[in-house]
C-alpha cells in the first residue's frame, strides 16, 4: 500500500449518497477533509469550479476530481486506482 491518499470530499450534511461516500473513506480508514457545500457557500463554488458542474457528491482524490458520484462507484474507483484494497464487509 502506497502513501494515504489526499482526500477531499464536497458533501451535503444531510444526504444518502454524501453519507454512503463518508461510509466507504471510514470503511477503508482513509482520512478526508469533509467541506460541507450546503452551509457553506465557498465550498460549493470551489466545488464547481474544480469539478466543471454542479452536482454532488464529489470526492477530490490527489488533485483528481470525481464528479457526481455515489459511495459504492467512489470504492470502485478507488480500487480500479489501486489506492484501496478490497475490505469484506
Amino acid at each position: 500500500m502506497s502513501q494515504t491518499p489526499n482526500i477531499v470530499a464536497y458533501l451535503k450534511p444531510v444526504c444518502g449518497w454524501s453519507n454512503g461516500v463518508r461510509e466507504v473513506l471510514r470503511r477503508h480508514r482513509l482520512s478526508y477533509e469533509d467541506k460541507d457545500i450546503i452551509n457553506n457557500p465557498a465550498n460549493y463554488a470551489e466545488m464547481v469550479q474544480k469539478s466543471g458542474q454542479p452536482l454532488s457528491p464529489c470526492v477530490e482524490v490527489n488533485g483528481e476530481m470525481v464528479a457526481d458520484i455515489s459511495g459504492e462507484e467512489l470504492e470502485q474507483w478507488l480500487l480500479a486506482k489501486g489506492l484501496v484494497q478490497p475490505v469484506s464487509a
